[in-house]
């Protein structure tokens, strides 16, 4: 049987007589990836915080990388981060707390669910349906009369500041919990073939452009699957399409996080998923992910103060690459040649973020781009530096980003040892659509990063395999749709 692990963002938060589980500092575990290893415990993260990139959100995040069970899980971080990532699950929750407060006034504190563990009985579904919603030891749920019942806020309650009579609940809450096994959320069937495709007529540098789309579509009708252009208004009328192809730029504090949680929970087959979002987001966690599983990645330093700057200068040298964990197209990675450089941009970054990443620099002509999807190689492309640069964009030459070219290989043609890094790597993230990029060197072939939402251009990404790269995206929404 798993073992418990409660993490907690300080010693003091919890008495280690209070429960029989492990506890644990949040800065221990991240500091200590090798603790459990060839176990699988399931982790209940107590951190003082959940924000963006704090210790508590990479504690959640590691886990996933290190195959640990945790609650709460970074997407339930995220989904609370903002109400508009949540709003969705409000109705359902209200028209619950209308049937209890119909005929009685509103308490006069915040409800505090634990564990899925309600304050009172009439309030039981209540609890249960949130648990549903968003998997999280201790919730805090304010309400207020706004013709009917309202949910002003959902938040997160820190141990640390509950009472002694409200921490003894929650210790019960938290004991009957441990004594039972974890369940999987709903899931919803979708019915008909009707793609959505999400994209942004503005976006400078969009994964696909209109002409790429339009080709698409019409290999797609072919294949009885109608493909219509959505754009980010339209979520509210999402559930009315069979899947969602997202093709603009993703982030996980932008709508196109807000679409794919929605399709996962309108049961849609959606590419990008949440999951991937959130795991290729981080470049500390992909680290850490592809380490583990013996994924060949450059020489790395985490770097989580000052004090490590000079472990990373010892180890990789200069020049170095240093990396702001959720950069992309190239943006928030730089080459530093000097210590000084190096001391200068940290200190800047990590006024934003607790962990950055240091690696080797490994200079080549260009980098390997495999696509993957559903675990199988797609197209394979070497994008070239652009020029006098050592990127594949230069977002530093001024105006429009300067990209290199591009040489498309027939996956018959593509060196075996490439092709495999690629699919191993992005077996490590999921079942979608990846672009895995790699460096191909005389010491062997090296991961750098697996990206969701990668380019898929009609006459760069298609040009060796043509349109079969467009009719097995289309069969892997449809093999999901009829698996259900």
């Amino acid at each position: 049987m798993s073992q418990w692990v409660i993490l907690v963002g300080r010693a003091s938060d919890l008495d280690n007589a209070s429960t029989p589980h492990k506890i644990m500092t949040s800065r221990d575990y991240l500091a200590r990836p090798a603790l459990f290893g060839g176990q699988r415990p399931k982790i209940i993260n107590l951190c003082r915080s959940y924000a963006y990139q704090s210790r508590g959100y990479y504690a959640s995040l590691l886990a996933g990388a290190r195959g640990h069970r945790v609650i709460p899980s970074v997407e339930t971080m995220i989904d609370l981060s903002e109400r508009k990532l949540h709003e969705n699950a409000l109705p359902e929750l209200e028209a619950v707390l209308a049937k209890v407060f119909d005929r009685h006034p509103l308490p006069a504190e915040p409800i505090r669910v634990y564990f899925g563990q309600a304050p009172e009985p009439r309030l039981e579904r209540f609890a249960k349906l949130l648990f549903d919603w968003f998997r999280a030891p201790a919730l805090e749920v304010t309400l207020e009369m706004r013709e009917g019942v309202r949910i002003k806020r959902i938040g997160f309650l820190s141990v640390g500041k509950m009472n002694e009579p409200e921490k003894r609940r929650f210790l019960e809450a938290l004991e009957r919990y441990t004594a039972r096994e974890w369940r999987d959320a709903r899931t919803k069937t979708p019915a008909k073939y009707s793609f959505a495709t999400l994209f942004d007529p503005k976006d400078e540098l969009p994964p696909s452009s209109v002409e790429s789309l339009r080709h698409w579509a019409k290999i797609a009708a072919r294949m009885g699957v109608d493909v219509e252009p959505i754009t980010r208004r339209d979520l509210p009328r999402l559930a009315n399409f069979d899947a969602l192809f997202i093709r603009e730029t993703t982030s996980l504090s932008n709508h196109t996080y807000r679409f794919a949680r929605r399709a996962m929970q309108e049961g849609m087959p959606v590419i990008d998923d949440p999951v991937s979002m959130i795991r290729c987001t981080n470049k500390v966690y992909l680290n850490e992910l592809m380490t583990a599983n013996g994924v060949c990645v450059p020489r790395s330093v985490m770097i989580g103060g000052r004090e490590d700057l000079v472990k990373a200068a010892d180890e990789l040298g200069f020049p170095m690459v240093l990396k702001i964990p959720d950069g992309s197209f190239s943006r928030g990675v730089k080459k530093l040649e000097t210590m000084a450089a190096l001391e200068a941009l940290a200190g800047a970054w990590l006024e934003d973020s607790d962990l950055l990443i240091a690696q080797e620099y490994m200079p080549t002509r260009f980098d390997w781009r495999i696509g993957v999807l559903g675990g199988k190689p797609l197209f394979a492309v070497q994008y070239h530096m652009a020029k006098a640069h050592w990127q594949i964009i230069n977002h530093d030459a001024g105006g429009r980003p300067m990209e290199g070219g591009f040489t498309a290989f027939a996956l018959a043609d593509a060196p075996a040892q490439v092709l495999d890094a690629g699919l191993r790597g992005a077996r490590c993230i999921g079942d979608g659509l990846y672009g895995v990029d790699l460096k191909e060197t005389d010491r062997g072939v090296f991961l750098i990063e697996v990206n969701d939402n990668p380019n898929l251009e009609h006459g760069v990404e298609d040009a060796a395999e043509k349109d079969e790269v467009w009719t097995r995206l289309t069969r892997w929404f449809i093999d999901r749709l009829e698996r259900t």
